[in-house]
């Protein structure tokens, strides 16, 4: 067994800085900057759809990377930003529910990450990945991406007029310049340029909006460079309120960023070469993610996540340096309090966001078949074919479930039902003797 774990956490690269070496200030500078670019433009794009804040996002991601690193204790190399997995959840929850429900509701996403790492601290990790196998995990994954792809055409193709929308010839061509721009980037781009298509494709996408006059310039000249963020405070800008109903919505995704995470961790693992899920400890690890997610509904940013662009950044660099990581985290911040950039993020077009999002919504679905196919999953096996099957049908067609026990209204609809019905066939479904 030892023997073997010493081979699972060989260090695939040797460091040109390791994990706790400290770097000189301007060294520091530029790696952190190429780890502030490479989480860039995913994580402003979640607020871009979601309709929060952008400097939230901004300030969120950077202090909740530090968080994340006080709690493991400076040991493990990772970059927090927003999620993708609840850009769904959040948008279809804004527009029926008050900002305090949701901002509530996305705050105990977060303690259940606690929960669930003082479990694994306390009874291993062995049964959260019975709970969450690839059979489970993977089908909703895909179903996160497929239910965003309609979000994507309509920001390529459609103008918005009050409540109406028009079909626009302009806005296609522009998000088609913007999806090729972000396809030659990802597809030919090496080093740490091919860790940034996402950012790439949103600024070839930006000039050519702008070579074709659909940039409104009006807030970035009005905005001042240094200005307090636009945050939301909570009894100021929102009162938190339980609503048991979108705790329905937005838990049971926990689980399935929680298994993203345990992938994202054997990954680093394996780069730095060091077995993270004991020192300092999965739970650790999952603890601190829960932690700044927490901190990010406060002020009204996303769900926060680690991100696989800044672990590809750690293998292309051979930096594993958490300073260099905190440094990408106080960047972030400070971004935050730029109000000229934050205008310019907020002055981009929907079709230069709907060109990046058609490849990037379907680069996630397709990770969730992806993920099938790298366990090898048996879809001879009809146990495996009813659960793959009935998530994607429950989750791409929006199912809901709508019941009330006393008097609180419960909803589970869409990749939340999806989840849970996976969940409870995983469990309840007989296995085969070779499974």
């Amino acid at each position: 067994m030892a023997k073997f774990e010493d081979e699972i956490f060989k260090r695939s690269v040797e460091p040109e800085l390791d994990v706790h070496d400290r770097p000189k200030f301007f060294q520091g500078l530029l790696l952190s900057s190429q780890h502030l670019f490479a989480m860039f433009g995913a994580t402003v794009l979640v607020p871009f759809l979601t309709g929060l804040p952008v400097s939230a996002a901004l300030i969120a991601s950077g202090i909740g990377t530090l968080l994340y690193i006080l709690i493991t204790k400076g040991q493990i190399p990772a970059y927090l930003g927003s999620s993708f997995a609840f850009i769904l959840p959040i948008t279809i929850a804004l527009g029926a529910n008050s900002l305090g429900e949701v901002l509530t509701a996305l705050f105990f996403s977060g303690v259940l990450y606690v929960v669930i790492g003082l479990a694994i601290r306390l009874a291993g990790t062995g049964w959260i990945i019975a709970l969450l196998p690839p059979i489970v995990v993977g089908p909703v994954i895909m179903v996160i991406g497929l239910g965003l792809a309609p979000v994507a055409v309509d920001m390529a193709m459609y103008t918005d007029s009050g409540n109406q929308k028009g079909y626009s010839m302009t806005y296609i061509t522009v998000a088609l310049i913007t999806l090729a721009i972000t396809i030659l980037a990802s597809i030919f781009l090496k080093g740490v340029l091919g860790l940034i298509p996402i950012l790439i494709g949103i600024i070839g996408g930006y000039i050519s909006a702008l070579m074709f006059g659909i940039v409104d310039l009006e807030l970035i000249k009005s905005t001042g460079w240094f200005v307090l963020p636009d945050l939301y405070i909570p009894y100021q800008d929102y009162t938190p309120a339980m609503n048991i109903g979108l705790f329905m919505v937005m838990l049971p995704i926990v689980f399935v960023t929680i298994s993203e995470h345990i992938g994202h961790q054997m990954v680093i693992n394996k780069i730095v070469g060091r077995n993270f899920f004991k020192k300092p400890g999965l739970h650790r690890s999952i603890i601190g993610d829960g932690v700044a997610t927490m901190f990010a509904s406060t002020i009204g940013g996303p769900p926060t996540t680690t991100y696989g662009e800044n672990i590809g950044v750690l293998a292309i660099t051979r930096i594993f340096s958490v300073w260099v990581i905190g440094g990408a985290a106080v960047l972030a911040v400070i971004l935050g309090f730029v109000g000229k950039f934050t205008a310019v993020v907020q002055s981009i077009p929907s079709p230069v966001m709907g060109g990046v999002s058609i490849l990037l919504f379907g680069i996630i679905a397709s990770s969730g078949l992806r993920m099938l196919v790298d366990a090898k999953v048996d879809f001879d096996n009809k146990r495996n074919l009813v659960i793959a099957s009935v998530i994607l049908v429950i989750g791409i067609g929006k199912a809901h479930l709508d019941f009330t026990i006393g008097n609180i209204p419960f909803n589970l609809e869409g990749m939340a039902l999806a989840a849970v019905a996976g969940i409870i066939l995983n469990l309840i479904l007989p296995k085969r003797e070779t499974d």
